[in-house]
């Protein structure tokens, strides 16, 4: 990692999750990656509507329309993995969660790239990177510690 890079936060709803924590997690664990089916993860995220200017709903799981800076994704390492959580919901049986990758899916469901590399941490895993806490000032760190 890079010293001056920001650091990495992913969002969803009340839910913050640290990218940097779950690499670090990745990096010293062994974790194949698996083929995340490119189509599936993109109609699940509403992309397709994403470009429509005379769209009224919003997704509940994907970006909103300005959430995805087209450039940007277009610019991504496509062979870089994503990263799926599994969150556990409802019934306390886990659900998978792009929790970093957004861009890199974009850019292959536009280019018709059936897959993308992806790491799947498990729900204890994922859980470990999560934090139920709003973000302090500046964006960047959590107000205390997660318990």
């Amino acid at each position: 990692m890079m010293a001056d890079r920001q650091p990495q936060w992913f969002h969803f709803g009340p839910w913050v999750f640290d990218i940097d924590a779950a690499l670090k997690l990745i990096a010293t664990t062994h974790h194949e990656t698996q083929q995340l089916d490119v189509t599936a993860w993109a109609t699940a995220y509403s992309l397709h509507h994403l470009d429509d200017p005379h769209r009224l709903a919003v997704s509940l799981i994907g970006p909103t329309r300005d959430a995805v800076d087209r450039v940007y994704a277009m610019s991504t390492d496509l062979s870089d993995p994503v990263i799926l959580g599994l969150v556990r919901v409802g019934d306390g049986s886990p659900a998978g969660l792009l929790i970093d990758g957004v861009h890199r899916l974009y850019h292959a469901w536009r280019k018709g790239v059936p897959h993308l590399p992806a790491y799947v941490l498990t729900a204890e895993e994922t859980r470990a990177v999560q934090h139920d806490k709003l973000l302090g000032p500046g964006g960047t760190s959590l107000v205390g510690p997660s318990s």
